[in-house]
């Protein structure tokens, strides 16, 4: 089955400008995500979807292809599904058609390439049409998570019918993680969203699925990088 893995990183990001290349622990961060997809068995190809010359140049260079995002598709309110039909489009048409594809957000630096191999796996063997990543939550919507009221109060978020009294009572819920995605083309071609198909999922470490969206995350990405190098 052929599999090729996308990243899709655009310049724009205010709350951590230039984040995808910004270096962590002396390595640019979409240089992860790249190098990881390489070391995974199964990974034809690997393309990086960009509209910034700054992440081509760096993509580039560590081994992946470019895919020139347009500028309509990499704005803060324009949604990464359309990105990823654009990039199918794209290696489709000069490639040819592939089974599997796989997303690999440069947020996620920390994952391991046998998360990647588990959630390419899982889609393979089972019905679903996509496979996404999940990790433990901290908060339970049926126990500590609160919204507020239209009279000024706050009520659980899934208030249960018997009442959960104790977190070990709540049912298990899981945070979605930017690890990894893998899903068969025609289902991102064909829906519209994540949830519009058969879902499946693989578990993700909590030390393996930080997702980077401000300088705090960052710092705890480096600061987790940096234990594993001294542990090793």
């Amino acid at each position: 089955m052929r599999t090729i893995a996308f990243i899709f990183a655009r310049g724009g990001s205010k709350g951590l400008p230039q984040k995808n290349i910004k270096l962590l622990d002396g390595k640019p961060l979409i240089q992860y995500s790249i190098e990881t997809a390489f070391a995974t068995t199964g990974i034809e190809k690997v393309f990086v979807s960009t509209d910034d010359v700054a992440i081509a140049s760096v993509a580039r260079a560590a081994g992946a292809e470019i895919i020139q995002r347009p500028a309509e598709l990499a704005t803060d309110t324009s949604p990464e599904w359309l990105s990823w039909r654009h990039g199918i489009d794209y290696v489709r048409s000069g490639y040819g058609n592939f089974d599997i594809f796989v997303s690999l957000p440069a947020t996620s630096p920390l994952r391991d390439q046998k998360d990647v191999s588990a959630a390419i796996n899982k889609l393979s063997k089972t019905g679903a049409d996509i496979c996404i990543s999940v990790t433990p939550a901290n908060r339970s919507p049926y126990f500590n998570m609160v919204k507020q009221s239209e009279d000024g109060y706050v009520e659980l978020v899934n208030r249960s019918a018997n009442g959960v009294y104790r977190r070990q009572d709540a049912p298990e819920v899981f945070d979605i993680t930017t690890v990894v995605y893998a899903a068969k083309p025609e289902f991102v071609l064909e829906k519209n969203a994540l949830f519009d198909g058969k879902v499946t999922s693989v578990l993700i470490p909590k030390d393996r699925a930080v997702d980077i969206d401000d300088i705090y995350d960052f710092m705890l990405a480096e600061a987790i990088v940096k234990s594993k190098t001294n542990d090793a």
